[in-house]
């Protein structure tokens, strides 16, 4: 049995009940086969698989907290250190009903991947909890927050492990943590990011993570004598993500025909009004349905179908595995000729292969969505040199550095006989740096 194979079956074995785990693990090894073959003694020898899957550290606890009518409420609250081969943990917390060990694993697993691409020195982590923010009042949120951090305090610092925000969390939660942090420790250190701009927060970093999809996409159709002008768009979810990477495909002369939420989808013709969906969900945190009633010629439907829309190009910026083989075959069978994720792992196994097999430009979330945790290492940098940068500053650095990943995963596929194909490229750059990191410190 080859190693790749005996690595996946053994984290399949001791890590049971975990299918996005094992996901995740099976589609980076199968990717790195190439590698992994050609220094299968020197790996074995140094059981570099073995670590390479297992998380360094996982932290696990409860967090009790009081709602609006005295009850008390109890979550679980969660650290995955999975590895700081080139750099203390980063990543962000998620606090979203689906969480548990198993998607934190893999969102772990893919950070250390992501990290590697952008350049700089940080090891890959991620967190969050079961609690749901969604219809919380302020001061619920808060006492979560509190609560939350009273415990992981003890984990984090800004040379061990920086978390950010994810899904369910954004400034509001930041702030909150980022408040009983200072007050537990005394210390007022970039510890989290993605804060506020007026105690230590990034310009840019809100827009990072879907201006630098759009970047890195842009900068794969031009690879392939294409471009991202008069292209028609669909972009799945509306959060932070989506909303930028419309904003930012929009300036670069695409027009956004769809965007969604977990009830439904909207569909305008004309081009997404970005106005409006900025007022619903950055203003009154409604639902996307609402979009129909500001903008009466759009259509709402109900449910899943964004990946019907006949398009050129397609985002998934919502949740993991939102895009299926048969999504993936609608797309291709309407002429969608390209695919970015926005989002961790939004396209199945299946889907992914298939895109692969046709040859479609396709870019893998480690890759295209690495743009928010570039920022967040910027603005780690901007609280260590006790200094802010403007935001066509952060910008700059920021399409500088999609443009480099886009490059690393490129030249790593060519020098592997599979150009073209950036998921086996991303992974495969993502892996010699952290392996060749890891090697040169030991058995740790």
């Amino acid at each position: 049995m080859s190693y790749v194979d005996e690595i996946y079956e053994r984290v399949v074995s001791q890590n049971p009940g975990e299918p996005e785990f094992h996901q995740a693990v099976k589609e980076v090894l199968d990717s790195l086969r190439l590698v992994i073959d050609a220094n299968e003694e020197k790996y074995r020898k140094a059981g570099i698989l073995e670590r390479f899957v297992e998380p360094e550290r996982i932290i696990s606890f409860r967090v009790p907290w009081v709602d609006d009518n005295g009850k008390v409420q109890v979550n679980k609250g969660y650290r995955v250190q999975f590895n700081s081969a080139i750099g203390s943990y980063k990543g962000g917390l998620r606090f979203h009903p689906s969480v548990n060990q198993s998607i934190l694993k893999f969102l772990g697993f893919e950070q250390t991947l992501k990290n590697s691409l952008t350049g700089l020195p940080m090891g890959g982590g991620k967190g969050g909890s079961n609690f749901d923010p969604k219809g919380k009042s302020d001061r619920e949120v808060m006492a979560f927050c509190q609560s939350f951090m009273t415990e992981l305090y003890r984990h984090i610092g800004k040379d061990t492990d920086i978390p950010a925000g994810d899904i369910g969390v954004g400034g509001r939660e930041v702030g909150y943590l980022f408040g009983q942090y200072k007050r537990i420790t005394g210390l007022y250190e970039g510890v989290l990011t993605g804060k506020g701009l007026t105690f230590g927060g990034s310009l840019a970093r809100t827009q990072a993570t879907g201006y630098g999809l759009v970047y890195i996409l842009d900068e794969m159709l031009k690879h392939n004598g294409k471009e991202l002008a008069g292209r028609t768009v669909l972009v799945s979810g509306s959060g932070n993500v989506a909303i930028y990477a419309t904003e930012k495909a929009q300036q670069l002369g695409a027009k956004v025909v769809a965007l969604s939420d977990s009830n439904g989808y909207i569909y305008d013709k004309d081009g997404i009004q970005l106005d409006v969906v900025k007022e619903i969900k950055e203003v009154r945190r409604g639902r996307i349905k609402d979009y129909v009633d500001a903008v009466p010629t759009a259509v709402y439907t109900e449910g899943k179908g964004i990946w019907t829309i006949p398009c050129d190009i397609a985002l998934p910026c919502a949740t993991q595995n939102e895009l299926n083989l048969e999504d993936a075959r609608t797309l291709l069978a309407n002429g969608c000729f390209a695919v970015a994720e926005g989002a961790n792992m939004p396209s199945t196994l299946e889907a992914t292969e298939l895109f692969v097999e046709k040859k479609i430009l396709f870019m893998p979330g480690k890759a295209a969505n690495a743009g928010g945790v570039a920022t967040s290492g910027l603005e780690q940098s901007q609280n260590a040199l006790r200094m802010s940068w403007s935001f066509e500053e952060v910008d700059e650095k920021l399409h500088t550095i999609m443009v480099n990943i886009f490059a690393k995963a490129a030249d790593a596929a060519e020098r592997y006989g599979v150009a073209g194909n950036y998921v086996a490229g991303a992974n495969i750059a993502g892996f010699e740096k952290v392996v060749e990191a890891m090697l040169g410190q030991g058995i740790v």
